[in-house]
């Protein structure tokens, strides 16, 4: 009985040191868990090589249910189908189709126009009456149209992103489009009636610029953010 007794402290204070031994290691292995496609983090405790995790926690940061049974837990998670995950990508970065295929077609518009004027500055025809001055009205008229049918097309954050571009490459040219016709038509324009004045022009240049990296973007269906079209 003496010898019972005296052993029981001993089993009992090697079971409080195995128990603060464990306790020491369970807090020097916390770590987080995170879950793709979720916001947050749960706690997770490593512990003599097996991972911890608390329930509550994982189906708040799934924004899913604990349900408790006769001899069982229960974790149900939202439903997320591939078209949910890729429509998410897509508003992020890349473009939706109807999209861009009416940016595609706007920008060869815009470039039907661009190349009507180019021809009409080289040439130094007058542009206050005639014909000339009813072409640059007809291709800026059918190049606005397409801008309109690509803002109707657009419907993700990427979309309505390289919509801004589009416009103020459109806006851009307009506008060099009217002073143009407003200087030629008070023949101040001569600088402009060749291939060197148009060279160094510095707006015209721009505008160059911007829809050379507009064709390449929308080509490859990411937004991209283009400081030239700004």
């Amino acid at each position: 009985m003496i010898g019972n007794t005296k052993r029981r402290p001993l089993i009992v204070v090697a079971l409080l040191m195995w128990v603060a031994v464990a306790q020491a290691q369970t807090q020097r292995q916390k770590e987080a868990l995170s879950i793709q496609g979720y916001p947050g983090q749960a706690l997770v405790v490593q512990l003599q090589g097996r991972v911890f995790v608390d329930l509550e926690e994982l189906a708040r940061i799934t924004n899913g249910s604990l349900s408790f049974e006769k001899d069982r837990i229960v974790l149900t998670l939202p439903r997320r189908n591939a078209a949910e995950t890729a429509g998410e990508v897509a508003g992020k970065s890349g473009f939706s189709r109807p999209f861009m295929r009416a940016a595609i077609e706007a920008m060869a518009s815009m470039r039907e126009w661009g190349g009507m004027l180019l021809v009409i500055v080289q040439n130094g025809y007058p542009v206050a009456t005639g014909m000339a001055g009813n072409t640059i009205a007809a291709y800026q008229a059918r190049a606005a149209e397409s801008i309109a049918l690509a803002s109707t097309a657009a419907s993700t954050e990427a979309d309505y992103r390289g919509l801004e571009l589009l416009r103020n490459e459109f806006n851009n040219a307009q506008a060099w489009s009217d002073s143009y016709v407003k200087a030629r038509n008070s023949l101040n324009a001569a600088s402009l009636m060749s291939e060197h004045g148009l060279q160094d022009d510095e707006e015209a240049q721009k505008i160059l610029r911007c829809g050379q990296f507009l064709a390449q973007m929308f080509a490859s269906g990411t937004f991209q953010d283009g400081v030239v079209c700004r």
